[in-house]
């Protein structure tokens, strides 16, 4: 991929990656081909929303990193998490990204705090923009500059065969004893190529088809606390650490699902 606003081969294969994604997820998506601006892509997904400036939604991230393949991206909110007013959806975007939505993450209460850790990529240097909408209505935004390359095209060296009877695989864990009564910490690692579309094969020397994790559900004891639609932008083999509150030990159960239709489960107990 190519942040120019001359056509290219990968076009045709950006139009293929936005359809695949609005499959997931109903924003509508746009290649840095048109040369998008903030404020178009701010236009064309979230039309007739006043985006409010929030120092509170706090943004870790590298300034400059050595790949766009592997960038850690976290952001953490402020805000409350009660029934009565809590952050509600997460947007992630990168601006110059040919699908600028990276994921979009829905919480409840349960929760605990809108907060995620995770590892995104880049095509070329990059504003990140975070926006938050709360229950109320109300539309938060920050931002920071990412410089990173390279992360959604190139050549793909390992074996396709392996990656792809691999997909799915996870590991879930507590990050720290458990704490009933309080927020919990977990890390969810999972197993998958993640293929954009845009990456070459270095055997046919064609492009692998877009292969991608597109939705994340994690419940305690049955109660959805977080839900996640992904795409392209997330890395290869999705590390994604999130909060969650928990009165009583219990049972933390993740589903995955893929753009093919396959879909993962995990659960482990903890607390007990």
């Amino acid at each position: 991929m190519k942040n120019s606003s001359q056509r290219s081969p990968c076009t045709a294969l950006c139009v293929t990656l936005t359809a695949l994604f609005l499959s997931a997820c109903p924003l509508q998506a746009m290649s840095q081909d048109t040369g998008a601006s903030w404020d178009e892509l701010k236009a064309a997904y979230f039309p007739d929303k006043k985006l409010e400036p929030a120092p509170f939604i706090h943004l870790t991230a590298p300034t400059r990193a050595a790949s766009g393949d592997q960038v850690p991206f976290a952001f953490s909110i402020d805000h409350p998490m009660t029934a009565q007013h809590y952050i509600k959806t997460v947007t992630v975007l990168v601006d110059a990204n040919p699908v600028p939505v990276s994921a979009v993450f829905r919480f409840s209460p349960d929760h605990g705090k809108a907060e995620i850790a995770t590892r995104i990529r880049f095509d070329t240097d990059s504003p990140v923009h975070v926006v938050a909408e709360a229950s109320d209505g109300k539309v938060y935004v920050n931002s920071v500059l990412v410089k990173a390359s390279g992360g959604c095209g190139g050549p793909v060296p390992n074996d396709d065969a392996a990656a792809v009877a691999a997909a799915g695989k996870m590991k879930m864990a507590l990050d720290g004893p458990f704490r009933a009564g309080d927020i919990n910490k977990a890390r969810l690692l999972i197993r998958h190529p993640m293929y954009t579309g845009l990456q070459r094969d270095l055997v046919t020397h064609g492009f692998r088809p877009a292969f991608f994790i597109s939705k994340i559900d994690v419940a305690f004891n049955g109660k959805p606390v977080m839900t996640a639609d992904t795409s392209i932008g997330i890395s290869e083999n999705p590390s994604i650490g999130f909060s969650f509150f928990a009165a009583t030990p219990g049972a933390l159960q993740v589903v995955l699902h893929d753009n093919k239709g396959a879909s993962f489960r995990q659960s482990i107990d903890v607390g007990g």
